[in-house]
């Protein structure tokens, strides 16, 4: 066997297509993945650059590998090596070698470098969206990101992304559509579209659009392009819509969406804040109102979409009242999932400058009480969808140890996004033939819910035909 390489994958969605097209190219030049990394010669720390938690598991993977696997070559690449690639060219020793994310290409050369006894510190331009064929998928069986814009334009003041990413960028419709054609192709079922602001698809300064508009005058926003070629792809699969930013929402996408029952009615929409000035603090243009109005404008045209939110507490500025507007603005939306997070700061953000820092611990304990509120929220909205049928996705078959024929498995249905939601634990005979052949992970299987718990579903196989 050649050389062989470990990955070790940190961060969001973006950051994992962005590990998936690593691993494609260099299995292209030759290496050979293993899931063991003392068994690697080669090991890719694919890091994230975000918050301080993650930056810090990052550098954390780095030093163990270092310490464990003395004799592999280290690699640190992903969003903390574009970030900080001149600090760690002297700071970081355990490292063998940097690989910013401008140009995934350049891992040929790095490799080459890292084996020759080089030392390589790689940061290329932010320019165009990486892209290329993905043999190897780090998702659960059946599902598959595709990624259709790099880097943001929209600047909220505690975001680090566009200093790490770069401006916003999108792909040609005709290389996103050709990609899911190759993935329904190969069996994908479920194709999850990501970006930092899918809103703002097409409207780069070098996307043919004025920069930072949604819409072109008098035209169809570019997504709503995007989702038409899509729409006219054959097949049966499911296109999920991950992060749209609320002050742009493209609300030409939602007749589309009724015509084309493909794409799921799941709406991510990070709000952030309920409070009117901790909005305009983050550079936000809407208000707790406006963005009300857009919950009320989705669920009338679909009473049963599904809506997840993010917010961002102890903000700079953040006052008592401000953390009860946002958890008054959350009980008001009743979104059906949400991450809230403490306010970290981050250097060269405009909110690292700002005045009003909130101790961590107030910001950890508000992001506790919109976690406590949520949680009440799903309990209840699942709760609603238990007695209907549903398309679940299997994603793992839980192995029977205790000795009965009742078998488990694992999976989402349309109101579940990967990873970050609930699940559908499905129960079906071990003694039905037809259940055990059709249940397997990256099927799609119909299952009756019966019962649900604090965020997940149970549901029993339904035989069809």
């Amino acid at each position: 066997m050649g050389r062989t390489f470990f990955l070790d994958q940190h961060g969001c969605a973006k950051n994992q297509v962005d590990g998936e097209l690593l691993i494609a190219r260099l299995e292209a030049k030759g290496l050979v993945r293993v899931d063991d990394p003392a068994r690697a010669d080669l090991i890719i720390v694919n890091s994230c650059g975000f918050i301080e938690s993650a930056k810090k598991e990052s550098l954390d993977s780095v030093m163990d590998a270092r310490a464990s696997y003395p004799n592999a070559k280290i690699l640190l690449a992903g969003c903390l090596a574009e970030r900080y690639a001149d600090v760690f060219r002297t700071e970081l020793e355990e490292a063998d070698g940097i690989l910013g994310n401008g140009d995934l290409s350049l891992i040929d050369g790095a490799v080459d470098s890292l084996f020759s006894g080089g030392r390589p510190v790689i940061k290329a331009p932010q320019k165009g969206v990486c892209g290329g064929d993905r043999d190897s998928l780090l998702s659960f069986k059946g599902s598959a990101y595709v990624k259709i814009t790099e880097g943001c334009d929209n600047h909220c003041t505690f975001c680090a992304i566009p200093i790490i990413r770069g401006d916003l960028r999108s792909r040609p419709i005709a290389e996103v559509t050709d990609e899911i054609r190759s993935l329904v192709s190969r069996g994908v079922k479920e194709i999850n579209l990501i970006g930092q602001d899918l809103a703002a698809y097409g409207c780069g300064k070098d996307d043919g659009a004025d920069k930072g508009g949604s819409f072109r005058p008098g035209d169809k926003s570019f997504l709503r392009e995007l989702m038409e070629a899509i729409s006219a792809l054959p097949g049966q699969f499911w296109v999920r819509l991950l992060y749209i930013h609320p002050d742009h929402f493209n609300t030409d996408i939602l007749d589309l969406m009724e015509k084309d029952h493909r794409f799921l009615p799941y709406f991510d929409i990070p709000f952030q804040s309920g409070d009117d000035g901790i909005i305009r603090a983050m550079n936000r243009h809407g208000s707790a109102e406006s963005y009300g109005n857009l919950i009320k404008t989705i669920r009338a045209r679909f009473p049963d979409s599904s809506i997840r939110t993010t917010f961002l507490t102890g903000f700079p500025g953040e006052s008592e009242e401000a953390a009860e507007n946002t958890r008054a603005f959350l009980r008001t939306i009743r979104s059906d999932w949400s991450g809230c997070f403490a306010y970290s700061t981050e250097e060269g953000t405009p909110a690292a400058k700002m005045k009003g820092k909130v101790p961590h611990k107030k910001a950890e304990a508000r992001a506790a009480a919109l976690t406590e509120i949520q949680a009440a929220i799903t309990q209840e909205r699942l709760k609603s969808r238990v007695g209907r049928s549903y398309d679940v996705l299997v994603e793992e078959i839980i192995e029977n140890k205790d000795g009965t024929d009742e078998g488990l498995a694992i999976g989402r249905a349309w109101f579940e996004a990967p990873e970050v939601d609930g699940n559908v634990v499905i129960s079906y005979d071990l003694d039905d033939a037809k259940a055990v052949r059709e249940i397997v992970p990256g099927a799609l299987v119909r299952a009756h819910a019966v019962a649900s718990s604090e965020f997940d579903i149970s549901a029993e196989w339904e035989r069809q035909g």
